[in-house]
């Protein structure tokens, strides 16, 4: 099973709507290339994205189901994505002075995914989900009422010597 940790500069209650908003799924999930459909009762357990992965011309059609959602502190969700198989994706959010921290946890539960040696596609899992919470920051920080701290962004443009008002 892949973790990967990352602090966030807002409220859990923001990252929850950049979740609830199942549109924004292929701005922040790595892999995921365009949205198909989004079931009327999102994101209520049971409720599906239809979505679709890979790059085009060679894209396959798929969905991500809710197994669990409550907000603003977990989310389960089963993501398929045959033929390579479906993981179970959790995403745990906690308070964090004044932040969050997000962390999202993977597993290949049926498919071939599930014969892959552990040690291998953990290697895969943690880069993919490390740009996949970096997206998501980009996302719950900049629709944030008021971030707390400096965005992502601002850090990044800081350290790149590209936004000289920013410092951290």
């Amino acid at each position: 099973m892949s973790r990967n940790v990352r602090e966030l500069n807002c409220t859990p209650e923001e990252v929850f709507r950049v979740l609830e908003d199942g549109w924004l799924y292929p701005s922040w999930v790595v892999g995921a290339s365009r949205m198909r459909e989004v079931g009327d009762d999102w994101p209520r357990t049971g409720s599906a994205l239809h979505h679709s992965f890979g790059v085009w011309p060679v894209l396959i059609d798929d969905a991500t189901i809710v197994e669990e959602w409550t907000p603003p502190r977990k989310v389960v969700m089963r993501a398929r994505g045959w033929p390579i198989g479906e993981a179970r994706v959790t995403l745990d959010v906690k308070d964090r002075g004044r932040g969050c921290v997000v962390r999202i946890q993977e597993e290949a539960v049926s498919g071939p995914g599930r014969f892959v040696p552990h040690a291998v596609l953990d290697v895969a899992l943690r880069w993919r989900n490390a740009e996949t919470l970096h997206r998501l920051a980009y996302l719950a920080e900049g629709r944030a009422a008021a971030p707390t701290g400096f965005t992502t962004a601002e850090r990044e443009l800081a350290a790149s010597g590209q936004d000289e008002e920013v410092t951290s």
